[in-house]
């Protein structure tokens, strides 16, 4: 079985605040939105935002839970990129988490939450590759 992840869905509460977020703070385009759903092109797969309501229905199930225990992660190809764009998330209705700084394991990291409480790693490390396509290579 082929190693990849084609869409990512978040459940949201309001498509004009999560696509603020997304749009003014990353500066990321949608390819595709409606009234429940926004889809963005990722490097290799799709980010959808789904109105939480309709993803229950689309998933037939209910009482959807947030925050999870999970997050997402943003790398940045340099170390001074990172609080920036922590700023410049947060400016645009997300919340910083936890202040940017170097984890004992290397690089330079911090945690925004988007509008919906969905944890955002923005990181640094200076391990890992990025190329010109956002595609990151894992490395020690």
């Amino acid at each position: 079985m082929q190693q990849q992840i084609s869409v990512i869905t978040l459940g949201i509460e309001a498509i004009e605040r999560s696509r603020d977020f997304y749009t003014r703070g990353f500066g990321w385009k949608p390819v595709f939105e409606n009234d429940e759903i926004v889809f963005y092109q990722m490097n290799g797969f799709v980010l959808g935002t789904f109105l939480k309501t309709a993803l229950e229905t689309d998933m037939g199930r209910s009482g959807l839970m947030q925050p999870g225990a999970f997050s997402l992660a943003h790398n940045l190809a340099r170390e001074e990129d990172v609080e920036p764009l922590m700023r410049q998330l947060a400016n645009s209705g997300g919340r910083i988490l936890r202040p940017a700084d170097k984890p004992p394991h290397g690089g330079f990291r911090g945690y925004v939450a988007d509008p919906d409480d969905h944890a955002w790693e923005i990181a640094w490390n200076p391990f890992w590759q990025i190329d010109a396509s956002g595609h990151v290579t894992f490395g020690l």
